[in-house]
């Protein structure tokens, strides 16, 4: 798989630079024909030239990355014309006509994959950060890309292999007593090696988080300040605000974003008896808002709290602060003089979503899923451990090793390769 491909890199439409890549043998041969450049192409060296797309010339520059030293692990040159639809086209065009092939979906990063310059969590954490809707998703694809979650995996599967071999020991000299020294230290090593799963499948919320944002449903009565507090949160007017009570009989919604994190701030309708059928209609959805979310911020007045769901935080303000201050909440509002607005979104943060590390965050199902099989396999074998044979057990180890290599890829299918490379551009 080092047939020549081309693809256009960069967003297509009017820009400073467009950059046509080329990967695999012969790029540079290619890029020779095409660029003014006289003498030879140092590696990693940026030349500025004429690009000569066969129906137009373009003013540009050219740099030459030598395998195995750059992303593909490929020989690749990368053409980088004047923005706009037309001539990067023509460039891409200029290249296929001398050659080479149009790229298919992710293949650029797939190349890489197969060639060993990175991991499969590794190519979708960079996934994840061209895809990206905040920062915080930026910051955790990284450390996917950083190879950290690999790596944590790989660790584990060592650990799993040290007990492999102590259990092969144990069954190809049974003379020498082994038995007891090894179940017992294997017993050590799986349990440590539980306690990391649980540890990284505990993340999994976070990411979850990372990923999709924080959902928050703003309750409370009628006119308790709701649709004012959404706007103030936000900055602008995105809920109508009366004094009529009952206004808002449907949801309104809003992103803000806190310390790199989408916080998804819902307006719900006043939670009230009414024999309105639209406002019975908004009172319902508001309740399915409060059962879906993550944090609770709840507009206290004199009517006893609601049933909120056990588990999810609620944080408890005192709305409208300008006018009346009331006791026994966490923060006090007012949403015409801004007075709690930082405590608020404080709040927000650290009740909705805790605090940020350097850990390797699940942003993944398929990495859940794996890490729940890894750990699931851990337990059954740390059950036979002590009583069961050791080929017995021995199996629930193999399992938890399989399921660990699916996170580097080393033992993902055909399809679950194609699937996450389907997702990336024709460019990367």
């Amino acid at each position: 798989m080092n047939d020549l491909i081309s693809a256009i890199a960069t967003a297509s439409g009017a820009a400073g630079i467009a950059v046509v890549r080329m990967s695999g043998e012969g790029a540079l041969e290619t890029a020779k024909k095409m660029f003014s450049r006289r003498g030879e192409f140092q590696p990693n060296v940026m030349y500025p030239g004429v690009i000569d797309a066969g129906a137009f010339r373009d003013y540009g520059m050219c740099v030459y990355f030598r395998a195995p030293r750059s992303f593909t692990g490929e020989d690749v040159v990368e053409l980088h014309c004047h923005g706009g639809t037309e001539i990067a086209r023509g460039v891409l065009r200029r290249t296929l006509q001398l050659g080479a092939r149009m790229a298919e979906r992710g293949e650029f990063t797939r190349r890489a994959y197969l060639n060993g310059k990175l991991s499969l969590s590794a190519a979708e954490g960079l996934g994840e950060m061209i895809s990206a809707s905040s920062e915080a998703q930026v910051r955790a694809g990284y450390l996917l890309y950083s190879e950290k979650l690999t790596r944590l995996g790989t660790q584990l599967q060592a650990q799993l292999t040290e007990c492999l071999a102590q259990v092969d020991a144990d069954l190809d000299y049974p003379e020498e007593d082994l038995d007891a020294d090894a179940r017992e230290a294997i017993e050590t090593r799986l349990s440590h090696v539980g306690q990391r799963l649980s540890a990284l499948l505990a993340q999994y919320s976070a990411g979850r988080k990372i990923k999709s944002g924080v959902r928050v449903a703003l309750v409370g009565a009628p006119n308790a300040g709701k649709s004012s507090l959404l706007n103030a949160l936000l900055g602008y007017d995105r809920a109508i605000v009366s004094d009529v009570p009952g206004t808002t009989r449907d949801l309104n919604e809003g992103v803000l974003e806190i310390c790199g994190v989408n916080f998804l701030l819902t307006d719900t309708a006043g939670l009230r008896e009414s024999a309105d059928k639209v406002e019975q209609e908004g009172v319902r959805r508001a309740k399915d808002a409060i059962r879906g979310a993550d944090v609770i911020v709840w507009l206290r007045d004199e009517a006893p709290a609601p049933d909120f769901p056990a588990g999810t935080p609620v944080i408890t303000v005192g709305a409208k602060s300008d006018l009346a201050r009331r006791g026994g909440c966490d923060v006090l509002v007012s949403s015409v003089t801004g007075e709690g607005l930082d405590d608020l979104r404080a709040l927000l943060y650290e009740r909705g979503f805790g605090r940020e590390n350097d850990d390797a965050f699940l942003l993944s199902e398929r990495h859940y899923r794996a890490l729940l099989a890894a750990s699931d396999a851990v337990k059954e074998a740390l059950r036979a451990v002590k009583t069961e044979p050791g080929e017995l057990y021995a199996e629930d180890v193999r399992r938890a090793w399989e399921a660990l290599g699916a996170i580097s890829g080393e033992t993902a299918n055909e399809s679950i390769i194609d699937e996450i490379f389907s997702r990336f551009c024709v460019g990367k």
